[in-house]
């Protein structure tokens, strides 16, 4: 009776941390963190572009021009929030897209056909060519993955997918998977007034005009290997030669090398700091880093770690 009294008069253990929807464990976790994905966010910008459909819900519903540096930041924060956010806090991100998502709709000019910018076929585009242009980067930049994680890596993004209102079953599951979709969706995909007004846009953003050295000397740079580690398909759209591929990764392995000998508590001082309000609310030992990408962290089984080996 004593023993029984004692324990029920123990303070109750405390809640394991949440990970989240992806968790230390994930290869997104570690991917996700590499200072190359700001390269790979405008090369999906370009990819996303060659949908007429799915560009054309961007320009008619927001002012590119004047907010495209706010819009990439909310991708970005958006991104950083799924990724290394609670799950609640996931969960509520992806609510507040899906509820903009059904309240905005896009004309076709050419027949007045008119369609809300959350159709699935829109929505799959967009994630696809995001999820494609991360691991694409990532991979040949120097990032440490063999195919068996880039594989994982495209599964692990159905539950991104799931946030911004897709059937996770409709979505590529591995990297075949993915490279099939592209196939099959290249007939839909032209660079047509809307896709030049992006490139124009990514080539030559309006800055400041004191920043437009600083414009000359980073950003074109970035934009101009973002845009050259496009497939030779999306260059063709797009109507300029595509560069030489050897000389594309020398480049892409440059930067990233360059990129990932700064240091990594520095990068991630930059705002939101989603990655050190996630290591500090889990723990030192869950840093993201290339060589723990497989990994298990085994205080942290549960959930957000359904995908993990």
């Amino acid at each position: 009776m004593a023993d029984d009294e004692a324990a029920a008069a123990a303070p109750a253990a405390p809640a394991a941390p949440d990970p989240g929807l992806f968790g230390p464990s994930s290869v997104t976790w570690h991917v996700h963190a590499d200072p190359m994905m700001w390269i790979a966010g405008v090369r999906a910008l370009y990819l996303q572009a060659l949908h007429p459909r799915a560009v054309r819900g961007v320009l008619q519903n927001s002012d590119f021009r004047r907010d495209a540096w706010g819009r990439l930041l909310r991708t970005a924060s958006f991104v950083g929030t799924t990724t290394y956010g609670t799950t609640e806090a996931a969960e509520r991100a992806g609510a507040r897209v899906r509820a903009i998502h059904r309240r905005l709709g896009a004309t076709d000019p050419a027949t007045g056909e008119r369609y809300g910018v959350d159709e699935p076929a829109l929505l799959l585009w967009v994630h696809c060519a995001e999820i494609d242009s991360y691991l694409h980067v990532a991979r040949r930049s120097g990032f440490p993955l063999t195919d068996a994680q880039a594989d994982r890596y495209v599964a692990e993004h159905r539950t991104s997918a799931r946030l911004v209102g897709l059937d996770p079953d409709d979505v590529p599951g591995d990297r075949r998977e993915l490279a099939d979709y592209f196939t099959a969706v290249r007939p839909d995909l032209a660079a047509g007034p809307e896709a030049r007004e992006v490139d124009d846009f990514l080539r030559r953003p309006p800055v400041h005009p004191l920043l437009v050295p600083a414009r000359a000397l980073v950003w074109r740079r970035a934009a101009n290997l973002a845009y050259a580690a496009l497939p030779v398909w999306a260059h063709a759209l797009y109507g300029r030669a595509a560069p030489a591929p050897r000389a594309v990764t020398r480049r892409l392995r440059t930067t990233g090398t360059a990129l990932r000998a700064v240091p990594a508590t520095l990068r991630w001082q930059l705002p939101p700091k989603h990655v050190l309000s996630a290591v500090a609310r889990l723990g030192p030992e869950t840093r993201p880093a290339p060589y723990k990408v497989g990994r298990r962290v085994a205080i942290l089984d549960g959930p957000g770690e359904g995908t993990a080996s």
